[in-house]
């Protein structure tokens, strides 16, 4: 009978009863199936139930860490460190209504732990699915009699290449550039680390930092007259403004504003911001509305201070873009081949299906600070994502896909696009999580792959293209 040692990670801020109802599916089938099932009943969620879930990966032949909801990667580098055993993520479907928040991100937190574990050397499988669909089953038996599921292997960049003259002008644009940084990294947040000299080596792009308490302190500054102002402007542009509370929209005005100036008055082509735990815990406000307002107005932003993220995003405005969002990847729809790429209310309105319905309302999970609540752009879309190269330590890589964003109703509040891919949307998932690529890929609705793919030639970038 193998051992394995089941660890349910979650976090507060989603639907932990749920989380917690998957969890307990997930042991009884590993039970049903036939092995010893160590470890905490409950869900693992603070630093405590971190350490008390260690005991139970000793003897175990195989680790299965149930992603019940999402949670960044702490636990991961605390668990699974230098672990010898292998290690399987399995990520659940995600329930709830369409148009409800999203319950769980049960995928992306699998693709953040896996992101943690390939960086720091070791490996990764993945199952996909709830533990009552056969698929899932099936593959947990061949786990437990020792055949995990294989990635599919990673593909070489193909496609044409554009001419370089051209690309080189692009990537000479980039130079002189000044990226805004809110914050430190996120703690257990791998994908927003970064290399200043390697930003600047490579881009010759250079980053501008800001500590979050004097974000937040100027944000606080900001004068009644001047955060009224722009509340006034950003209800003209965005009607359903005026339906918000008032005090939350007032606060993400002063955020506006504040952001804002630091921009213009330090010259920033982009900026990449800690948008969670500090604001709203100390100021009442989630940025996300304001990070919105600055990319329609032509800075492009990233959440969650990812600097690679950014300087994806900037490199693809440079080759001719145009306006980007950062996306998670949270769920897949296997029957019809389609990816649901979502983040939580950032987006630009001009990336809206419909811009004049371009919704504000209240941060999904928080319940707190203004974020959109909107489908974005159908039409032909890209995926790219550059990154930390594990096989070449100090160096970068690139991911590229595409597809078409499909029109449909807003799956999930905050910012949806439900993306039909080439490749089938398993395997895609399954690349992206076990090859440790990040949570965050950059969506583009306009396809300037040729121009991407002599970028990288030109700074010897390896491409993985789906």
């Amino acid at each position: 009978m193998p051992r394995v040692a089941l660890i349910p990670t979650a976090r507060p801020t989603f639907a932990t009863d749920q989380a917690q109802v998957r969890a307990d599916a997930a042991r009884a089938l590993l039970a049903e199936l036939g092995a010893d099932v160590a470890g905490p009943a409950g869900l693992v969620m603070t630093p405590e139930d971190v350490e008390a879930a260690a005991p139970a990966l000793d003897g175990a032949d195989l680790v299965v860490n149930v992603c019940a909801s999402f949670s960044d990667a702490t636990p991961a580098q605390r668990l699974y460190a230098g672990l010898d055993r292998p290690l399987l993520l399995w990520a659940f479907r995600e329930p709830g209504e369409t148009g409800d928040r999203l319950w769980l991100n049960s995928l992306c937190g699998a693709n953040l732990f896996a992101h943690a574990v390939v960086r720091g050397g070791g490996a990764v499988h993945l199952i996909h699915g709830d533990p009552d669909e056969p698929a899932v089953r099936e593959a947990l038996a061949r786990a437990l009699a020792g055949e995990l599921p294989a990635p599919p292997a990673l593909p070489a960049v193909r496609g044409e290449r554009a001419a370089p003259e051209p690309v080189r002008a692009g990537l000479e644009r980039l130079h002189g550039r000044r990226l805004g940084l809110v914050g430190d990294a996120p703690p257990g947040f791998t994908p927003s680390e970064y290399d200043a000299e390697l930003v600047r080596e490579l881009f010759g792009i250079s980053v501008e930092t800001l500590t979050v308490d004097d974000a937040i302190d100027a944000a606080r500054r900001v004068e009644p007259a001047v955060r009224d102002a722009e509340y006034a402007s950003a209800t003209a542009a965005q009607p359903s403004l005026a339906g918000v509370d008032p005090e939350q929209a007032g606060l993400a005005a002063a955020v506006t504003t504040s952001l804002r100036a630091w921009t213009e008055d330090r010259g920033l082509a982009a900026a990449a911001v800690r948008c969670w735990p500090e604001f709203p815990t100390r100021l009442g406000a989630c940025p996300c509305s304001s990070l919105s307002r600055l990319a329609d107005e032509g800075t492009p932003t990233a959440c969650e201070r990812d600097v690679y993220g950014a300087v994806t995003m900037l490199l693809l405005e440079a080759l001719g873009a145009g306006p980007t969002y950062l996306v998670d990847t949270v769920d897949v729809d296997r029957d019809r081949n389609v990816l649901r790429l979502w983040h939580c209310g950032a987006a630009a309105t001009a990336l809206a299906a419909d811009p004049a319905r371009a919704t504000q309302s209240v941060h999904c999970n928080r319940k707190l600070g203004v974020a959109g609540d909107f489908p974005l752009r159908t039409g032909p879309v890209m995926i790219a994502r550059l990154t930390e190269d594990p096989a070449r330590r100090g160096r970068l890589r690139l991911l590229v896909s595409a597809g078409e964003s499909l029109p449909a109703p807003n799956r999930f509040q905050g910012n949806t696009a439900e993306v039909r891919v080439g490749p089938p949307a398993d395997d895609l998932v399954q690349s992206l999580v076990t090859g440790g690529f990040p949570h965050h890929t950059v969506l583009a609705w306009t396809d300037v792959r040729p121009a991407l793919r002599t970028a990288a030639d030109l700074l010897g970038i390896p491409v993985t293209e789906w």
